[in-house]
């Protein structure tokens, strides 16, 4: 059976002040797809992010997760959609003055969902999960930048997301830990069945995990297709975009 489409965007438009920044843009997004947009810096990638998870509100359009128009819900609505999705943001966005269990336990605290034995042994499971068990004491100034990254990331999983929304997940990262990182996003992404959109600049994190990718220009989808696809492109603005052999080889 063909997967569902869990998220569609219709027409989506947003405008600061005279600068249309989004120009009714549609898109369909399926269940445990890996949805990778690419586009120079400015061209609203995050900005298409920030509106689907309703952190800006669009000037025009509608935008459906699980078949419910997020636009048009009222607080309690949207909180119940977002309990089904997740983000992580460029900086991991860590609180500086909590250890990593106390951040990772701080989501699942708020929702008042589990028992304080549940919460310790979700927030082990999940470090175990991105490999960094052995940090659970530490603080965030104490952790590289690849550590970071990694318990970004297991806080955003840890209430099991059916929707990841990644904003340059690899951002700052060596080679190496730009790998892991991709790797660990695909690993967990088959483990859990979560739908993700990533929005990237780093193509070897997009060669390993984009099932499908976009490219934002001039505020609308210029391009769509298979990563194949896009790099291959006789287009003289996509070959000079992916003008590298590291996703060629």
């Amino acid at each position: 059976m063909a997967a569902l489409d869990i998220i569609k965007i219709k027409s989506l438009t947003k405008r600061f002040d005279e600068l249309t920044v989004l120009d009714h843009i549609s898109l369909n997004v399926k269940e445990g797809e890996n949805l990778v947009v690419f586009g120079r810096s400015g061209t609203g990638k995050s900005v298409l992010l920030k509106c689907i998870i309703g952190l800006l509100e669009p000037d025009e359009g509608e935008i459906y997760i699980k078949d419910k128009n997020i636009l048009k819900l009222n607080i309690k609505e949207l909180n119940e959609i977002r309990r089904h999705t997740s983000f992580l943001f460029q900086g991991a966005a860590l609180y500086d003055s909590m250890s990593v269990h106390e951040n990772l336990e701080f989501t699942l605290i708020k929702r008042k969902k589990n028992t304080p034995g549940e919460i310790d042994e979700k927030v082990h499971h999940t470090l175990n999960l991105v490999g960094l068990e052995d940090a659970i004491d530490k603080m965030p100034s104490e952790l590289s930048g690849g550590m970071k990254k990694r318990i970004g990331l297991a806080r955003a999983i840890i209430t099991e997301p059916e929707i990841m929304f990644y904003d340059e997940p690899t951002t700052g990262l060596d080679p190496i830990s730009s790998k892991d990182i991709s790797e660990l996003i695909i690993s967990l992404q088959k483990d859990l069945n979560m739908t993700s959109i990533v929005v990237t600049h780093d193509l070897v994190c997009a060669k390993i995990i984009a099932d499908r990718a976009i490219f934002l220009k001039d505020g609308t989808i210029a391009y769509e297709g298979t990563l194949n696809e896009l790099v291959r492109s006789k287009d003289k603005f996509l070959q000079n975009f992916f003008s590298t052999d590291l996703i060629k080889s």
